[in-house]
């Protein structure tokens, strides 16, 4: 019997190979000669080639010692950059006890507790306009005189309205105000800001003091800001300096009826087997600025927020961060708006600057744009529990 597993000599598995690699070639060649196949293909070699972390993998195992040597000192230099913004935070306090004698004053004069002397309510503009205007006001202050004798000049205590107008003014509180907030938020008086004691976790706490009113019997409603100032064990790399991380409200004691932050409905019910047909009432909530002192708790336990949730809490640390840094220290130009118009030409000097850089790279000569915005530091905070 022959036997075929050989053909001249050649084994015949050793043949199967050869022309199953023959066949193999020819798809190879093929599939090269396709145009859509070689552009994918070079597509996926320029995106392999540009990758950072890909580059990275191509180094030598020495060389990635020293990348991780590196990295160990990023982590050292976070955690010193932590200890910068502790340090900053025990100046924010210390400076905030000079500030809060000036801050008092401001109260007194709003308030009409006291007031100003003359030294104190004299101001020099340096805007023309305004000069102007100043010389139009004192001609009628003489004409008001004059018919001071038929009749008498208002004269109300001190600044009225003053933080409510700030509220209305800013549009970040504007649209947290509804129209039922408005004759409470004219009651308030003041607003202030205080740090977290030395060896407490890093916070700060918005107080807002309020006249005797109809609605509540609360003098002051807080709202507390806890701050993190730390890297963070699993991603350290990402810590940017002292974030807020969660806030406490506090707990409104309505008077009855005055409640803004719940309506009452009416809603029918139909009885299943008689058929008769009632009228009950339920409270639900209700929009609100007094919202704001109840807020959402930041997930502690593991378990993500949904994206709503998420929003609602980063909008409400953006706007306790807003009070802390502009509001409460900038009060009378949010009042007059002169700090809004600051806000504003800031942002059109940056558009301007962009535009500037790109007339650049078109090759036009223009001098370069002498405005350099530094960007406003993360600032800590903490909450206080409701």
């Amino acid at each position: 019997m022959a036997d075929n597993s050989f053909s001249d000599g050649v084994p015949s598995d050793a043949l199967e190979a050869a022309k199953n690699a023959s066949n193999t070639e020819k798809l190879t060649d093929q599939v090269m000669q396709n145009p859509q196949v070689l552009a994918a293909l070079q597509e996926r070699l320029d995106n392999v080639s540009h990758t950072p972390s890909s580059y990275i993998e191509t180094l030598p195992k020495a060389v990635k010692r020293r990348v991780n040597a590196l990295k160990q000192l990023q982590v050292r230099c976070a955690h010193i950059e932590a200890k910068f913004y502790e340090e900053v935070h025990d100046l924010e306090r210390k400076y905030a006890a000079l500030y809060q004698p000036l801050f008092d004053k401001r109260r007194e004069f709003i308030t009409g507790d006291v007031e100003p002397t003359d030294a104190e309510s004299e101001w020099h503009s340096d805007n023309g306009e305004e000069e102007k205007l100043a010389g139009d006001m004192k001609n009628k202050v003489v004409l008001a005189e004059k018919e001071a004798a038929t009749g008498e000049e208002p004269n109300p205590r001190g600044i009225p309205e003053f933080w409510f107008t700030i509220f209305r003014n800013v549009d970040m509180l504007s649209e947290l105000v509804q129209e039922y907030d408005e004759p409470i938020l004219k009651h308030l008086q003041d607003i202030k800001v205080k740090f977290s004691d030395p060896g407490q976790p890093m916070s700060f706490v918005l107080e807002f003091h309020f006249e005797p009113n109809d609605y509540f019997t609360n003098s002051v409603l807080t709202k507390t800001y806890k701050m993190k100032s730390e890297p963070d064990k699993a991603d350290p790399f990402s810590f940017e300096g002292p974030e807020i991380v969660d806030c406490d409200g506090c707990a409104i004691d309505w008077k009855k009826g005055k409640n803004v932050t719940v309506k009452t409905i009416k809603k029918k019910q139909k009885h299943k087997g008689r058929g008769t047909v009632r009228t009950i009432t339920k409270q639900v909530p209700n929009d609100s600025f007094f919202n704001f002192f109840s807020p959402l708790k930041a997930s502690g336990d593991g378990e993500s927020l949904d994206e709503d949730s998420e929003f609602t809490l980063a909008s409400d640390f953006e706007i306790g961060h807003f009070f802390r840094e502009r509001i409460v220290p900038r009060a009378v130009l949010y009042f007059t708006g002169e700090a809004i118009e600051d806000d504003d030409n800031f942002e059109e000097g940056e558009e301007g600057e962009e535009e500037e850089l790109e007339g650049d790279e078109e090759g036009e000569d223009e001098d370069d744009a002498d405005v350099n915005p530094k960007k406003e530091p993360s600032q800590p905070s903490e909450c206080k529990q409701q």
